[in-house]
């Protein structure tokens, strides 16, 4: 349930010496921008290279996908496709809005269509979990397109979601006719530059330091939104007191990832107010169960973490009650899941957590042959996820309570995420949302044994289990909903009893703004652009 509040902050805490106006930069003087923040930048402009939520969120704005959640309803309604029907349980037709241009003026066609979706299902994209299950993309006519499934998918509007379209002329113009590799350095014009039919276009990128969108007037929707922001202008600050200090300083008009430590003193400022929700993501660590020695561990010719008691010892070793009353300040919802409750799968049961407890960490460590613990590599990011940096640093020392020597580095979003997915982490934090609310979107991508077709794609510690690679696989195709939700409570029971991950805490999202500015609060934790309106 989400609610209102007002912010209150002492005019002592505005931090007015950091030199704010210098730091956000010079704006324009279009009647109404919309000037916001979070910790971290986005990843690349590319939308088919990272699959990072605050990216993704950031290119709905300027790319369109068919379809796309109502954000009242989280139902999945029409954007470039006005109408879809079901061939055949591997055949589904969409019909594509007639007269949509890109933002060069150039008509978009069923060629952009199946150019994208193939795009996004290339060896270089990361969004391969939303086209599993396709066969093949072909065109109808010219406004048709029918996607071809290698068996019935159903939630194959979910994923749709997540598909957004560019221009096939516009890409192989700018050799980008394949996705930016988030693993290697090489850039391709696509990573810094974007070109799409949304409601906003890009008109300057500096990464780290600011993203200015404009109104693009040749967007479909306009006549049919309220919003009224004609420039979004999108500036990353990772110290959370500087955030806070921009908004409070009439710098911002909304910040997204507010700090715990900022709410409580500011809940009562009459020009500000709070949206309170949970987001459905979830925040945990995996574990390297892949390679037989663990680079920079004390323990030498194996790996302590393939051991599922070494596992739960480290899972039975984090007092989450502790992390949510005081790193968290009540703003988390502890969990034994890999999913939150929003997702089709969870279950009260499944969500139990392993009990807190030093001497049953202590017990388990010496039955696997470790009674003094070792030293192993730890790695978080620090702009990413709600106090992702503290709560790292507050696990580091409960293990160290129980002889595990824990040796964290922290790393910002855009080279920790590139790093975990060349698998050069041997413990490492992560948090999951679920675009698709259903449990097959995470078990498929976190613990089905690495392949192709997005299979484990984010599996980025090899756990392998043949029981879980087989149920993700059935789930895929399965049609029986009793079955293939009975199925997903499985995995997500198997991925608890066998310790794949640590489950941590759902996060609960608090947004900060001024009094003037309306959204709509998401639990995917994204805003839809069409709904803001600076009054």
């Amino acid at each position: 349930m989400k609610k209102v509040t007002n912010l209150s902050v002492r005019a002592t805490t505005l931090v007015l010496s950091l030199g704010l106006a210098g730091l956000l930069g010079a704006t324009s003087v279009q009647a109404k921008p919309f000037k916001w923040s979070s910790a971290s930048d986005i990843p690349t402009l590319d939308i088919h290279s990272q699959n990072n939520a605050l990216g993704n969120g950031v290119h709905a704005a300027i790319f369109d996908s068919l379809v796309y959640y109502n954000s009242k309803t989280f139902k999945v309604e029409s954007k470039l496709a006005t109408s879809w029907k079901e061939m055949s349980a591997t055949q589904y037709r969409f019909n594509l809005r007639k007269g949509v241009k890109f933002s060069d003026g150039s008509a978009l066609t069923a060629d952009d269509v199946v150019f994208s979706l193939e795009r996004a299902r290339a060896k270089t994209s990361n969004f391969n979990v939303y086209t599993q299950g396709f066969s093949k993309v072909v065109k109808v006519d010219t406004n048709t397109v029918d996607i071809l499934l290698s068996g019935p998918n159903p939630v194959l509007l979910n994923q749709l979601t997540e598909l957004r379209i560019m221009s096939k002329a516009w890409a192989e113009k700018n050799k980008s006719v394949e996705p930016k590799d988030i693993k290697a350095k090489d850039e391709n014009f696509a990573h810094r530059n974007a070109m799409g039919s949304g409601a906003y276009m890009v008109k300057e990128w500096q990464p780290d330091q600011k993203l200015v969108l404009v109104k693009n007037p040749n967007w479909w929707g306009w006549s049919e939104v309220p919003s009224n922001v004609t420039e979004i202008i999108y500036t990353p600050i990772k110290n959370e007191a500087t955030r806070a200090a921009a908004l409070l300083s009439g710098e911002l008009d909304f910040v997204l990832d507010p700090s715990p430590q900022d709410l409580g003193r500011m809940r009562n400022n009459a020009n500000l107010k709070v949206v309170d929700g949970i987001e459905n993501r979830t925040i945990f660590l995996g574990m390297d169960q892949h390679r037989d020695e663990l680079p920079g561990s004390s323990v030498k010719g194996k790996n302590p973490l393939k051991d599922v008691k070494v596992r739960k010892a480290l899972y039975q070793a984090i007092d989450m009650d502790t992390i949510q009353r005081v790193t968290m300040r009540g703003l988390s919802q502890n969990t034994g899941a890999l999913v939150a409750p929003q997702v089709n799968g969870w279950t009260k049961t499944v969500d139990t957590r392993f009990p807190y407890s030093q001497d049953a960490s202590k017990k388990l460590l010496a039955e696997a042959g470790y009674p003094n613990g070792f030293e192993v590599d730890f790695a978080c990011p620090n702009n990413r996820y709600i106090n992702d940096e503290e709560i790292c640093q507050a696990i580091t020392a409960m293990w160290a309570k129980v002889g595990v020597k824990a040796k964290l580095r922290t790393l910002p979003l855009v080279t920790y995420f590139p790093m975990i997915q060349r698998y050069e982490a041997s413990i490492y934090m992560l948090g999951w949302g679920v675009p698709t609310f259903d449990g097959l979107y995470s078990l498929q991508s976190l613990t089905r044994s690495v392949g192709t077709g997005g299979d484990g794609n984010y599996n980025v510690g090899r756990y392998s289990n043949t029981r879980m690679d087989y149920i993700v696989d059935r789930v895929k195709t399965e049609t029986d909903l009793l079955v293939r939700n009975r199925l997903l409570t499985e995995g997500l029971q198997l991925s608890n009893d066998t310790v794949s991950h640590i489950p941590l805490h759902n996060q609960v999202i608090p947004w900060a703004m001024k009094k003037n500015v309306e959204v709509v609060h998401r639990p995917d934790n994204r805003l839809d652009w069409s709904l803001i309106k600076v009054n």
